[in-house]
């Protein structure tokens, strides 16, 4: 893998943070999936954040999980540019933090 491949910018919902990250779209894109599968599994109770990184771990192939790296640091990244993207929001006045998928 080189530094050319190519790359999804992640941003976040964050208010005053405009930092943005740029990670490789295979990793993006494997994080992504296993969100969305864990967050429509756990239905409108919503999925805990605590546990979202354990979840995305299960989901991912031994393989893609070797080259991934820190797989905390990539579903967080994921999860923030999934809720400003509007495909997972926050369940609302909810502590600890759930995240559902987002109503069309």
């Amino acid at each position: 893998m080189t530094d050319t491949m190519e790359r999804v910018i992640c941003r976040t919902p964050a208010e005053g943070r405009d930092g943005v990250t740029n990670i490789p779209a295979w990793k993006f894109e494997a994080v992504r999936g296993a969100i969305l599968d864990a967050v429509s599994q756990a239905g409108p109770e919503g999925q805990p954040f605590k546990g979202l990184s354990g979840e995305v771990k299960s989901r991912l192939p031994a393989d893609t999980l070797a080259k991934l790296g820190s797989v905390g640091w990539h579903t967080t990244t994921v999860k923030l540019e999934m809720e400003v993207a509007g495909d997972i929001a926050r369940l609302d006045g909810v502590s600890p933090q759930r995240i559902v998928l987002a109503s069309a």
